[in-house]
């Protein structure tokens, strides 16, 4: 049974009841209702009466009253009862008129207090109050196991799966940091030719400190008269102090050099080769490799 419900039926037996924070319902003592009724009951007017008190105090027999028919605690039913009074204020401080049944009708005024209007048909019949449950004498105690829940196999696979989710996800990184240190120790490890570890030979350009012996068994050309059968031409410079700047730089790593003029203006830095012609191409590209630029023979 509602709040509201139990409300005017304490008031039908009480003749008064008190609405926290909004006043207080009279019935006149003349007016008999009969309790459990199937008959409704034609009030006349002015036979209930409210009085506005906006410091009403919460009715505790209407307390008592809930807890007897609903089963609530205490301090269940006198929450209920006081959410009741509160939401009720609420819908009355918004312009809503509060119908009451089996009472009338509460609304607002301008003056900010409440006018009631009375209802003339009222029923007293109440609802059946909720069967309370019986309690058992004795709680049997059972040892058996409890049969597991379907949902734990459920949760076991959902466990499995997180599980390899997290090893692959190791795994994955593992195999990334591996890759990038064998990168780096791959890179690391290439050595880097310097230039004045290098020399010509009489065939080829090989590392200063090589014993090997080179054979070409094509015939070698006669050498001109400065002793060379070709040579290859690493860089040209705008003036001799550049070409004799760089001549010196390079000679002290080692190179045999030459140095000549192409004209007036232009000095080109050259290196000899006693090898055969068909070598040229050979020597061309490694000195390319170790000095950069753009070398070219010249015969």
């Amino acid at each position: 049974m509602k709040i509201e419900q139990l409300m005017v039926q304490y008031l039908y037996k009480y003749k008064t009841v008190n609405l926290q924070d909004m006043g207080t319902f009279t019935i006149s003592p003349e007016i008999d209702i009969l309790q459990d009724s199937d008959k409704e009951t034609i009030l006349p007017d002015g036979a209930i009466s409210f009085q506005y008190n906006s410091k009403a105090l919460q009715d505790e027999g209407l307390v008592d009253f809930i807890v007897q028919q609903s089963r609530k605690i205490r301090p269940l039913a006198s929450s209920d009862l006081e959410s009741y009074s509160i939401l009720s204020r609420q819908f009355l401080n918004i312009g809503k008129p509060m119908i009451i049944e089996g009472l009338g009708t509460l609304q607002k005024n301008q003056q900010g207090t409440f006018d009631f209007s009375q209802g003339h048909t009222v029923s007293s019949k109440m609802e059946a109050a909720p069967v309370a449950m019986k309690e058992k004498q004795q709680d049997e105690i059972s040892f058996s196991t409890k049969p597991k829940e379907p949902d734990s196999k459920k949760g076991l696979l959902i466990a499995v799966a997180v599980v390899l989710l997290l090893a692959a996800a190791a795994a994955v990184y593992y195999f990334m940091i591996k890759d990038k240190k064998d990168v780096s120790v791959t890179e690391n490890s290439i050595p880097v030719p310097e230039k004045d570890t290098l020399k010509t030979t009489d065939n080829l350009l090989l590392p200063a400190d090589s014993n090997t012996s080179v054979t070409n068994t094509a015939t070698a050309p006669a050498a001109s008269n400065d002793g060379f059968t070709f040579k290859v031409v690493l860089k040209e410079y705008p003036s001799k102090i550049a070409a004799d700047k760089a001549f010196e730089k390079l000679k002290s790593y080692g190179h045999k050099l030459l140095i000549s003029s192409k004209d007036s203006g232009t000095y080109k830095i050259s290196m000899p080769f006693t090898s055969p012609l068909s070598d040229t191409l050979r020597a061309r590209d490694s000195l390319k490799i170790f000095f950069g630029g753009k070398p070219y023979i010249e015969l």
